[in-house]
């Protein structure tokens, strides 16, 4: 909801009072639905996960798991939902552009109110785990937005619904990620690679966001689905084009790119302050660090503007089969480019030999005497 609503703010599609209604009814409802999907697929998953790993399943812990990941999943999409509906009608009021507000803002508080959520629900349940009645009570609840189905069906909530196309390469790309910070995370050489994987994701996957839904909005505004632009008509674009012209697109691409380097380096100082152990002490690592960000940017803002063209040329929104996908493929470049700065660091600390031990060896006294004395010896002949 946080990609279609600013777009059908900027094309004036809630301008209209009732229209406005109609549209944030059909789309919380339909939210609703997919984030109960969602929550029960994801405690199904984990059932799964923990019964192949100890080979057991506890009937109480189950309903547990399904109603706190349920529950969780509804509390926290109509909180975000309703988030967004104020941030939007207030930024359309205030004559911000949506798009440079929402979309940030969904994607930064989307994990901290879901786990918050999460461990309110969850201790909830466990206390009363003894007790059928809370816990039959979040079960059931799973079938309540099915209850509020969008009977509406705006235009709008239609393409949120297609959503799920994008899931399963979404899935893919976060699982590779996954795969990759999995074997890397517990070796000696990637120390301090679980606090910057998040950085690295969560900038590029925010950044490429902001120009999807700017390039979709630019679309819907001057176009219509199906037809591109005479001056976009080229699927596979220049990237000197995407980045060096005076095209608004173009100047919003070099804005976000201008963001990187002084973002990183604010988290990067955060983090030393915080963690300053886990950092790599190492002025290399920073520069191949800056270098994987603007490399991993630079290559998701010129996707994106691929990507909106292909899928707007097919009559597809680009904000509901676009952004997963590249979100999820910012996850995997972020993971993979930040193992190999790992990686390149620790062997060129090697070959320097600053991985070896640092302070001179304390021979014992049984071993220095002998020495002292020979030494003594030879300089007295």
């Amino acid at each position: 909801m946080g990609l279609q609503f600013p777009a059908a703010a900027n094309t004036g599609q809630i301008d209209d009072t009732q229209e406005q209604h109609r549209v944030i009814s059909s789309n919380l409802a339909l939210i609703q639905v997919q984030a109960t999907v969602v929550g029960f697929l994801a405690a199904v998953a984990a059932l799964l996960l923990g019964a192949m790993s100890r080979e057991e399943l506890d009937f109480v812990k189950v309903e547990l798991l399904c109603a706190s990941s349920v529950i969780t999943a509804f509390l926290a999409a109509f909180a975000l939902g309703m988030l967004m509906v104020c941030i939007v009608i207030g930024a359309r009021k205030l004559g911000v552009n949506p798009d440079n507000i929402a979309t940030p803002i969904a994607a930064s508080l989307g994990d901290l109110i879901t786990l918050s959520i999460l461990a309110f629900v969850s201790s909830f349940f466990y206390k009363h785990k003894g007790k059928r009645y809370p816990l039959r009570w979040g079960t059931r609840t799973r079938l309540g937005p099915i209850w509020f189905s969008p009977a509406d069906y705006s235009p709008l909530s239609i393409t949120v619904f297609a959503f799920h196309l994008s899931w399963l390469p979404t899935v893919v790309w976060i699982y590779f990620g996954g795969l990759i910070l999995n074997k890397t995370i517990s070796k000696q050489q990637f120390q301090g690679m679980a606090i910057f994987t998040p950085i690295i994701c969560g900038v590029g996957g925010n950044l490429v966001a902001i120009q999807t839904s700017r390039i979709s909005t630019y679309l819907h505004m001057w176009s219509t689905p199906g037809v591109l632009p005479l001056w976009m008509k080229q699927y596979w674009p220049n990237p000197c084009s995407t980045f060096c012209t005076s095209e608004i697109n173009s100047i919003s691409a070099r804005v976000l790119l201008s963001l990187v380097v002084p973002g990183h380096l604010i988290f990067f100082y955060i983090i030393y302050l915080v963690e300053g152990h886990l950092v790599p002490q190492s002025k290399m690592f920073v520069v191949f660090y800056l270098l994987a960000s603007l490399m991993q940017v630079t290559i998701l803002l010129y996707l994106a503007e691929v990507m909106v063209r292909l899928t707007w040329h097919q009559a597809l929104d680009p904000d509901s089969h676009c952004i997963p996908y590249l979100t999820g493929l910012g996850d995997l470049l972020g993971t993979g480019l930040l193992t190999l700065c790992f990686l390149i660091n620790w062997l060129l600390r090697s070959e320097a030999g600053l991985d070896g031990i640092s302070d001179p060896v304390s021979l014992p006294p049984s071993a220095a005497g002998p020495l002292l004395q020979g030494t003594t010896n030879s300089k007295a002949s």
